[in-house]
């Protein structure tokens, strides 16, 4: 039995050791993979995690000096941000004693160079978006200043503060930052410049428009002819508010869309200039940096705003001064800031199309949006903002919005077509100087 079982141990023996053998072959065949594939599993992890910490600390390094630059282009750049301090120092005067004249005085000046700087950073935006876009972001944006102080007028039940300031504003672009435009860029440019023609009828119309939109709820509250008294006024107002803004809309299409091409700037010969705003210069800051700062420029001057707005009232008091002007003249120009440096900056460099873009397109913007936003935002607030803006500031706005028109229709201008705006404007602000608003008391009587 041994004797049998002795082959069958050894063939036993010879099978395990040739798989043995095999699997000592093998072993040493895969080996040095085996152990060059371990050593590299337990490195990588070490190799991986140096090199993604070294990534993560040069792309911190990389975003820190974007910042820096950004701030130093920014806010280092222009001299008129000396004023920004005088900001913080209006709410820390009015947390103190209160001093309405003082408040609204430091508020104005911390308010100026940002009104500036926020044209700036829609300035650089605009040669993301090429020149048409570009217009109306600059007038959206410069229209800030104004559209924010009057939801904030509201807030506190100083409709009659968001008329004038409103009213001021058109005023301001259509007289003062066109005049300055043309009669700057007539006297470096020395010629006669030319701007697209037919998209100044375009908005020479919207203007009539909305003159026609203030001029009916003041008329019918003068000639006493309400069907419902006191109540007809305002349903005209909120319906024509309501009118006007769709016209807006359609006229963003008429202007991105269907007719973009009218709105392309020209060269002197006329054909179109390439998309982007300037051939021989490039964006100080990239797109999404500008629109930080927008943001960031928007929400300081929205602060600001809020005290400026309840200093008004008490600075018309301590400085003797009527409403009317402070409202009209004083709060326009400096939300303007952005409009007047831009225009005149476009305007010098023979680029006119865009300057009249953003002079007759933020009047448009504010008497086709702004001011029915408004009466329909005081509506959403329970307050009695309407389009009746009382016979002489009515007036006033037509005859300016025809002055204008006429200066537009021939496409050309030059630096004493700008000095006649400017001059009509001075004649506009003496005007208001003069000018007592009626009392609510008194606002079914005219006064003469």
């Amino acid at each position: 039995m041994d004797y049998k079982l002795q082959p069958v141990s050894g063939r036993s023996q010879l099978e395990m050791g040739a798989l043995n053998g095999e699997s000592v072959h093998e072993l040493d065949d895969e080996s040095p993979y085996s152990l060059e594939k371990e050593t590299c599993k337990l490195r990588s992890p070490k190799i991986e995690h140096g090199s993604s910490s070294g990534n993560s600390q040069a792309s911190i390094n990389v975003m820190l000096r974007n910042v820096y630059k950004s701030i130093k282009i920014v806010v280092f750049s222009n001299k008129l941000n000396l004023l920004i301090p005088f900001g913080p120092i209006a709410i820390i005067v009015k947390k103190l004693n209160g001093g309405h004249a003082w408040v609204f005085f430091l508020s104005l000046l911390g308010i100026t160079p940002l009104a500036e700087r926020l044209g700036y950073a829609t300035e650089q935006l605009a040669f993301y978006t090429g020149p048409t876009v570009g217009g109306l972001l600059n007038a959206t944006f410069g229209n800030a200043t104004e559209l924010i102080i009057s939801i904030y007028a509201l807030k506190s039940g100083m409709v009659r503060v968001v008329q004038l300031s409103l009213l001021g504003s058109i005023l301001s672009n259509m007289l003062l930052v066109l005049g300055c435009a043309f009669f700057c860029g007539g006297l470096v440019c020395h010629k006669e410049q030319r701007f697209t023609k037919e998209t100044a009828v375009v908005n020479s119309g919207l203007l009539l428009m909305a003159v026609m939109g203030l001029l009916f709820p003041a008329v019918l509250h003068y000639t006493h002819t309400e069907v419902h008294s006191g109540q007809s006024e305002l349903a005209l107002s909120r319906f024509s508010s309501c009118i006007m803004l769709i016209a807006y809309a359609a006229y963003l299409f008429f202007q991105l869309k269907s007719h973009r091409n009218l709105y392309d700037p020209l060269n002197e010969d006329g054909s179109p200039i390439e998309e982007g705003l300037n051939d021989d210069e490039s964006a100080e800051i990239s797109k999404w940096e500008s629109i930080i700062w927008l943001f960031i420029m928007t929400t300081w001057i929205s602060i600001l705003s809020e005290y400026l707005v309840h200093a008004i009232e008490g600075t018309s008091i301590a400085w003797n001064l009527p409403l009317a002007f402070i409202s009209v003249i004083l709060l326009p120009i400096v939300g303007n800031a952005a409009e007047h440096a831009s225009a005149i900056m476009f305007a010098m460099k023979d680029k006119l199309d865009i300057s009249l873009g953003v002079a007759i397109g933020s009047s448009t913007q504010i008497s086709m949006f702004g001011i029915p936003f408004s009466v329909v935002v005081g509506w959403m607030m329970g307050q009695r903002m309407d389009l009746d803006f009382r016979l002489f500031e009515t007036a006033t706005l037509f005859i300016t919005v025809l002055v204008v028109a006429f200066m537009l229709q021939e496409g050309t201008s030059n630096y004493f077509k700008g000095l006649m705006l400017i001059l009509c404007y001075l004649i506009v602000a003496a005007s208001f100087f003069v000018h007592e608003d009626p009392s609510q008391g008194d606002d079914n009587q005219p006064k003469t």
